[in-house]
């Protein structure tokens, strides 16, 4: 079976994650404890990055972009795609993946998650301890002009690349999940995000995210409803 190398709440592995339900490929989930640094999981990824796709044959696939392309390319002609046909389309939802993957990973989510969630099951000796406050407030700061971005996508498309759900909606809603479940984001001011969210988190890929939790962080109330 094929096989995924992630982490619960990062960004990257929740955007294949949707992306393999999307395309119903059945897949065994593997948490990697990355600060432990495995001969095996390096074997397959010396970045000792998640995360990581081994496929039935024997494929491995390093990273969120690359793994959502190699599998929206393999399966283009089975069902909706996730990629647009149009060229210039299809730089447009590169961009916002980037955007999710990238600029918001690094401004906001990964160093949120990492804080409020990660921090307390990974040992002081290979970076764990309290949370970094001041890092929490920078992040915090961040994330209101990112919303704002993703607010004004929304209000003059359908979805964030154009007329149909794709990668990009895929990509932002993983981070946008992640921050969620931490109870990072006033949905009360963001109305359009919040209609977006309920629709992409209604889609039964998501059902499986919805229904995890992590351990020792509990999230809102409203976080598996798919109506808030």
């Amino acid at each position: 079976m094929t096989t995924l190398y992630h982490q619960p709440l990062d960004t990257a592995s929740r955007c294949v994650r949707l992306t393999l339900s999307e395309y119903g490929i059945s897949t065994h989930l593997e948490v990697e404890k990355l600060w432990e640094r495995r001969r095996a999981f390096l074997l397959l990824n010396p970045a000792a990055s998640v995360p990581v796709l081994k496929t039935d044959d024997d494929l491995v696939l390093v990273g969120a972009g690359p793994i959502s392309a190699y599998l929206s390319e393999s399966r283009e002609d089975r069902g909706a795609p996730l990629m647009p046909v149009d060229l210039a389309a299809r730089a447009e939802v590169r961009r916002l993946m980037d955007w999710a993957l990238v600029l918001m990973e690094h401004d906001v989510t990964g160093v949120l998650t990492h804080e409020k969630a990660l921090k307390r099951s990974i040992p002081a000796d290979h970076g764990g301890g309290a949370p970094d406050t001041a890092a929490m407030r920078i992040s915090r700061d961040n994330l209101t002009w990112h919303l704002d971005y993703l607010d004004h996508l929304l209000s003059t498309r359908d979805w964030l690349a154009g007329e149909r759900i794709s990668l990009a909606d895929l990509a932002f809603a993983a981070a946008v999940s992640s921050l969620d479940y931490l109870g990072e984001i006033a949905w009360a001011e963001r109305s359009a995000c919040k209609l977006w969210y309920a629709r992409v988190k209604s889609r039964p890929s998501f059902t499986p995210l919805l229904e995890e939790r992590v351990s020792g962080v509990i999230p809102p109330a409203h976080y598996d409803d798919p109506d808030f």
